[in-house]
C-alpha cells in the first residue's frame, strides 16, 4: 500500500508542475453532489484496508479506498458503529468519499455530524507532500483543526489518504414513534422534546406524519416512549436506512428536478414555500421539492433560508447554473481562496466543484 502511495504522491507533484488538473474518485457514488469537476480521473480506491482499530479505545483507522460497507460491517462484529450514520447512495461507497462529502444522517440530530467524529487524517496536499492532522485521541488538536476542516470540502483540498475515526457502541434498544401532526404541530413538538433529557436519537416528518427514534439503554428509552405515547412504528430500521439513502416515495418524487436541503435554526417555523416538503434532525434539516415539475426558484428559496436564519444548497438535480452551494460572503470567500491557495496553490485538485472560483 505504500508503494500506491508514493505513486500517487509522485503523480500529483508532476500534475503540480504541469498545472494539470485532477478529478479525485473512489467508487463514484457521490458524483453527482456538488458541481460538475474538470480533470483526468484520478481514482483513489487502489488504497485501501483498515489500518488499526481498537473496540475498548473506540477509535478505527482506515484508508481512503476502504470500502464503507467493509467498515460497518467491522465495527458491527464489536457492536460499535458510525454514529452520525453515513449515507453511502451507492453499493461502492468509500471512506474518503464519505469524509469529502461531509454527509451524515438521521442519527446526526442525536450524536452529531461527520466532522464531530473525525480525530485526525493523513492528507496529500497539492505538491504531492503527505501531511498529518491530528491524531487517535479526542485531545489532540492545538491550533486550527484541519482535520475537521476536510470534513465536506470534496477533495478540493488534498486527497485524504487516510482518515482515524471515533465510533460508538450501539445501543441497547431502539423504538420508533409515530405521531399524527402537521409540520407546525411536529416542530413545536419536536422543540418541545428537544429541551427535556429524552433519549431521541432521530426525528422525519412527512405528510402528517412524525416519526421519533428513541436510543439508548433499555430503561430509557421505555420510560420515554411511556412517557410520550404514539403509536410504535413496525419495520422502522427499514425506514430510517431508506431515509438515509433517500429511498422511498417522497425522494423518488423528486425525479430529476432540483431536490433542495435547507439547513435551519431547529426553531425555524415552517416556510411558506410551494412544492413537497420532509424535515429531518428536530426541523434542522429540512427537503423540499416542485411536486408540479416545474423548477423552483433557487432566490426564493436562498432568501427565505437566509431571512430564517440558514442556508440552502441545490443537493440533487436541478439547473446547477443556480449554484449548488450557498453564494459566499467576501470575508468568507477570501477564507476559502486562501484555504485553497495554501493546501492547493496551483489549483489542480476537483476545480469548480464546489464553486467556479477554485
Amino acid at each position: 500500500m505504500e508503494q500506491v502511495l508514493q505513486q500517487w504522491r509522485e503523480r500529483i507533484a508532476a500534475a503540480h508542475a504541469a498545472r494539470t488538473p485532477l478529478r479525485l474518485r473512489g467508487s463514484g457514488s457521490k458524483d453527482w453532489y456538488g458541481q460538475a469537476s474538470e480533470g483526468a480521473l484520478f481514482d483513489t480506491s487502489a488504497y485501501r484496508g483498515i489500518v488499526d482499530y481498537e473496540p475498548s479505545e473506540l477509535v478505527v483507522t482506515a484508508r481512503c479506498g476502504t470500502p464503507l460497507a467493509e467498515l460497518e460491517q467491522a465495527l458491527a462484529q464489536h457492536d460499535q458503529m458510525l454514529a452520525f450514520e453515513p449515507p453511502h447512495f451507492g453499493p461502492g461507497a468509500t471512506v474518503g468519499g464519505m469524509v469529502a462529502s461531509g454527509l451524515s444522517g438521521p442519527r446526526r440530530q442525536g450524536a452529531g455530524a461527520l466532522r464531530d467524529f473525525v480525530l485526525g487524517v493523513d492528507l496529500v496536499d497539492g505538491r504531492g507532500q503527505l501531511l498529518h492532522f491530528g491524531g487517535k485521541v479526542m485531545k489532540n488538536v492545538a491550533g486550527y483543526d484541519v482535520s475537521r476542516l476536510l470534513a465536506g470540502s470534496l477533495g478540493t483540498l488534498g486527497l485524504i489518504a487516510s482518515v482515524s475515526l471515533k465510533v460508538l457502541p450501539r445501543p441497547v434498544r431502539e423504538v420508533t414513534l409515530r405521531f399524527e401532526a402537521d409540520q407546525a404541530q411536529a416542530l413545536a413538538k419536536l422543540n418541545t422534546w428537544s429541551g427535556r433529557a429524552l433519549p431521541v436519537s432521530s426525528s422525519a416528518w412527512r405528510d402528517g406524519q412524525l416519526m421519533l427514534r428513541l436510543s439508548g439503554a433499555n430503561a430509557a428509552v421505555t420510560a420515554a416512549a411511556r412517557e410520550l405515547g404514539g403509536e410504535a412504528m413496525p419495520d422502522a430500521d427499514r425506514f430510517w436506512h431508506d431515509l438515509r439513502e433517500h429511498r422511498g416515495d417522497f425522494f423518488a418524487g423528486a425525479g430529476d428536478a432540483g431536490l433542495w436541503r435547507l439547513a435551519l435554526p431547529s426553531v425555524s417555523p415552517p416556510l411558506a414555500l410551494p412544492g413537497s416538503q420532509l424535515i429531518e434532525w428536530g426541523g434542522g434539516q429540512r427537503w423540499l421539492f416542485d411536486q408540479s415539475g416545474v423548477e423552483l426558484d433557487g432566490d426564493t428559496i436562498r432568501r427565505a433560508a437566509t431571512d430564517a436564519g440558514g442556508h440552502a444548497t441545490l443537493f440533487r438535480g436541478g439547473d446547477k447554473r443556480v449554484g449548488v452551494f450557498a453564494p459566499l460572503q467576501p470575508a468568507l470567500a477570501r477564507v476559502h481562496r486562501r484555504l485553497k491557495e495554501a493546501f492547493d496553490p496551483a489549483g489542480i485538485f476537483n476545480p469548480t466543484r464546489m464553486y467556479d472560483a477554485f
